[in-house]
């Protein structure tokens, strides 16, 4: 399973059902989990944590030292879930100490080429980063989010579940669940409805969402009137609760 040119360090913890390509790197402080497979010239370095069932493509650089001028070697982290797809030149950065020390994936996530995730970002399940995509650091992704092809994300901001970003979109601020959004900067422009269709949203769902986005982006209330207002839908549409937390929450304003 391991192919005789590939470099796979006596440090690495690698189950005897993964593959590994011609021609691969994998450091000390490396595990990997049942079924993955680790293509041509793939480089994967320590400290990393990779589940099952993923599917590495040639030439992907998994949990290099983060682009960071204050990393200074310390041991930090990658966690991979289960059956990501990492295709051709993706880069998948460790943490930092200045945060949590970790860089941290879910599952069933799809990296397209060139993708770009950064120290100690935190990326949930069924994420899609299209080609060129790219994170600065400590940014978060929520499940079900999609950044278009080179969407640009500044570090430190969220980007909510089910929102769609699209191709191009440069973001320096929240991005709140269910919304789409596009442009240089981004702004908002309406709801992901085909997508949440697609994820078995009810009509009457999609509406209550409608409303909450029109109460967020046109009926002129500052942002934490309009976090009220759906807080108060909420009570008969339970979909509304994430945005309304995630508004709560937020520490960088939203797409406005």
């Amino acid at each position: 399973m391991i192919h005789p040119s590939a470099l796979v360090d006596p440090g690495a913890e690698l189950d005897s059902s993964v593959e590994v390509g011609p021609f691969a790197v994998i450091g000390s402080g490396v595990q990997i989990d049942a079924g993955t497979r680790v293509g041509p010239h793939v480089v994967v370095r320590g400290p990393t944590r990779i589940g099952r069932d993923n599917h590495i493509f040639q030439f992907a650089s998994v949990g290099e030292d983060p682009q960071d001028k204050k990393y200074g070697g310390e041991p930090t982290w990658l966690e991979l879930g289960d059956r990501n797809q990492v295709r051709e030149f993706v880069t998948l950065h460790r943490g930092t100490e200045q945060d949590q020390g970790v860089t941290r994936i879910g599952d069933d996530n799809l990296f397209m080429a060139y993708s770009h995730v950064a120290h100690d970002c935190r990326i949930g399940d069924q994420v899609i980063m299209a080609n060129a995509a790219s994170l600065g650091g400590h940014v978060e992704i929520q499940d079900w989010a999609i950044l278009g092809g080179f969407t640009i994300v500044h570090q430190f901001c969220r980007i909510g579940a089910h929102s769609f970003c699209a191709m191009g979109s440069v973001l320096t601020r929240n991005v709140p669940p269910y919304v789409t959004v596009g442009g240089h900067p981004a702004e908002p422009h309406g709801i992901n409805s085909e997508g949440l269709r697609r994820r078995g949203y009810t009509p009457d769902a999609v509406q209550a969402i409608k409303r909450a986005y029109r109460a967020l982006y046109m009926s002129n209330l500052k942002l934490d009137e309009a976090v009220e207002r759906i807080r108060g839908m909420a009570e008969s549409q339970p979909e509304l609760a994430i945005l309304a937390d995630f508004l709560a929450a937020t520490n960088r304003g939203v797409v406005r």
